[in-house]
């Protein structure tokens, strides 16, 4: 790839690159659709699929849930009980992705006529996953059929344990499988090691998060009810009324956009801006959300409230939200909820400064592995992801309590798949439990064993994070004038989303421009006001940066030299008219 401006080390030390084609928006003639199609075809989308991309339908990205291994087994166990009426229990785990899978679930068998019941784990008292504990409890208050989302795929001792009680387990899960599985009456995962490898196969699916798994377990327990004529004297439930659900999901568990997960995230983001689902309408005015949400404000507004209920607070809080019918209790929850998320913030901010002061420590290892005793363990896997991007590497973050038992959750960067090392280490007898995907992971150990997983980790992934960093660069798409980031372009570049993993937002740069004003605001956040060449002004934002070298070049740079600032444009629209700003990733001297 060649280099942007030719800048081959910013001020943070990187040089830029064109994600693709070059494209120097600075031309007059250059219209916005030119760099739509770009945006497209830098993202992977071929030629000859322009036009479906532009506008991703479910028609064209839809696949046949039969190719899933046990999906049609998991059905017909789901129809059954349907028809007969049996008493079902959604077992979720505590956080977006297994709220919004537990919700998806319930919402489908309540339209069918069953009303079955959600189960979420405590995080501190019950840990992740299904236990046998708690399946058995199930069956014995009466559930005669459990379906387990977003966990399951490792839980051999809980499936076992539920099996010898006589009560069927259907698993819908996405995380990593080991060779062996564990025994449950149908196990839909498109991460299984014998799913077909082909490109029309389960594996070509491994991106989806579990509520995308879960509702295409929907689509298949509707037709197999259809092909029994279950539907001749009833309506057929609307199954795309629950995109919403799918949307919030997938892009609060970070999953890649691409595909499948980028044409219905862009159908649910329709979906939820008609507010049907009352608990979701109330999440987002606490939210205080003024217009249609976007993909954005799924993983940074949204989210971070369904997970608090999880982290700080009751496990269930985010499932009941998005299952209730009554607006009341919606607002109290949705209330509660936003609450929680502020408790979690400042616990948050406990948990990663003593993080960060250990990580330093430790910058030089392939993969940043942290402990404390007395962690929160709900905020670990924030707190992982902060340490991911401060340093630029895999982070693990460990909380131990007080009978000498860690829970760590782990995020990873592009091109290090930390989920298989996780299982790789469990299987060494490093941990008491462990895994998760290529981007994030979660275990137990114990605290003796620490440093070893530590040092295993490293050796493992050295070879993996020294090819990622030494990949790094700042991908860019366009460079523009300030006055060419306005509102007009914000808007052609949406034309190419929605953005998230493995379809990345947008990143422009704009200049050269000269810093007009520049100062600290909220939590060491540098606003700055920018002038460039042919006048007009461009207001600017680089979260969390006044201690870093951009920061304090925006804060300190001198009237008469100029800059050429990287990242992506937004909307303000807090004023009188829409404007747009630019939120900075980096810069370089033009001079």
């Amino acid at each position: 790839m060649n280099t942007v401006l030719n800048i081959k080390h910013s001020i943070l030390g990187q040089p830029w690159r064109w994600r693709m084609l070059e494209t120097d928006a600075r031309d007059p003639g250059f219209a916005p659709d030119d760099l739509v199609t770009q945006l497209l075809l830098a993202r992977g989308c071929p030629r000859d699929a322009l036009e479906a991309h532009k506008a991703p339908s479910i028609r064209g990205f839809m696949p046949d849930p039969s190719i899933f291994r046990d999906m049609d087994r998991a059905a017909d166990r789901l129809a059954d009980a349907v028809q007969a009426g049996e008493q079902v229990a959604v077992f979720g785990d505590y956080d977006v992705d297994g709220a919004t899978s537990a919700a998806l679930m319930i919402l489908l068998l309540r339209d069918l006529g069953l009303e079955a019941r959600p189960y979420i784990p405590d995080r501190l008292m019950e840990g992740y996953g299904p236990s046998g504990a708690a399946l058995v409890r199930l069956k014995d208050e009466g559930a005669s059929l459990i379906v387990t989302v977003d966990c399951g795929a490792q839980a051999f001792e809980a499936l076992e344990m539920a099996r010898v009680a006589g009560v069927d387990v259907v698993v819908v899960d996405h995380h990593k499988c080991a060779a062996a599985l564990p025994h449950a009456h149908a196990l839909v995962n498109p991460n299984r090691l014998d799913e077909d490898q082909g490109a029309g196969g389960g594996a070509a699916y491994g991106h989806l998060a579990a509520v995308g798994v879960a509702f295409l377990l929907g689509a298949a327990l509707i037709r197999t009810l259809r092909a029994r004529g279950f539907f001749a004297a009833r309506p057929e439930p609307k199954l795309l009324d629950l995109l919403d659900l799918f949307a919030l999901g997938t892009v609060a568990d970070v999953a890649a956009l691409k595909g499948l997960n980028r044409a219905f995230v862009a159908q649910g983001l329709k979906v939820m801006a008609q507010r049907r689902n009352i608990g979701l309408n109330a999440l987002i005015t606490a939210s205080r959300l003024t217009r249609a949400p976007t993909a954005t404000d799924l993983g940074f507004a949204l989210g971070p409230r369904i997970n608090a209920g999880g982290r700080v607070g009751k496990s269930d809080l985010g499932v009941r939200l998005l299952t209730t019918r009554d607006p009341a209790e919606a607002d109290r929850i949705a209330v509660e909820l936003d609450q929680l998320n502020e408790e979690r913030r400042a616990i948050e901010g406990i948990v990663q400064e003593a993080a960060e002061t250990i990580a330093a420590t430790k910058s030089n290892r392939a993969v940043i592995v942290v402990a404390g005793h007395g962690w929160h363990p709900g905020v670990i896997g924030i707190v992982a992801g902060r340490l991911k991007e401060k340093f630029g590497r895999p982070a693990l973050v460990i909380a131990i309590d007080e009978l000498g038992v860690g829970k760590g959750s782990g995020r990873s960067i592009p091109g290090v798949d930390l989920g298989a090392a996780v299982l790789a280490a469990k299987e060494h007898g490093l941990l008491v439990a462990g895994g998760g995907h290529a981007m994030a992971a979660g275990l137990t150990i114990a605290a003796d064993q620490v440093e070893a997983f530590g040092d295993f980790l490293s050796e493992r992934l050295d070879a993996a994070v020294t090819r990622a960093m030494g990949d790094r660069a700042l991908l860019l798409d366009a460079v523009l004038t300030a006055s060419g980031v306005n509102p007009a372009l914000v808007a052609a570049m949406e034309a190419g989303g929605p953005y998230g993993m493995g379809w990345p937002q947008p990143r422009i740069v704009a200049g050269p421009v000269r810093v007009i004003k520049a100062d600290v605001v909220g939590n060491g956040h540098v606003r700055a006001i920018v002038s460039g060449d042919g006048g007009g002004t461009l207001k600017t934002v680089a979260f969390r940066q006044a201690d870093t070298a951009l920061g304090q070049a925006l804060l300190g740079a001198p009237p008469h030299r100029r800059l050429w600032l990287a990242g992506r444009a937004k909307i303000d629209d807090w004023g009188a008219r829409p404007a747009a700003e630019l939120h900075l990733d980096d810069a370089a001297w033009a001079d």
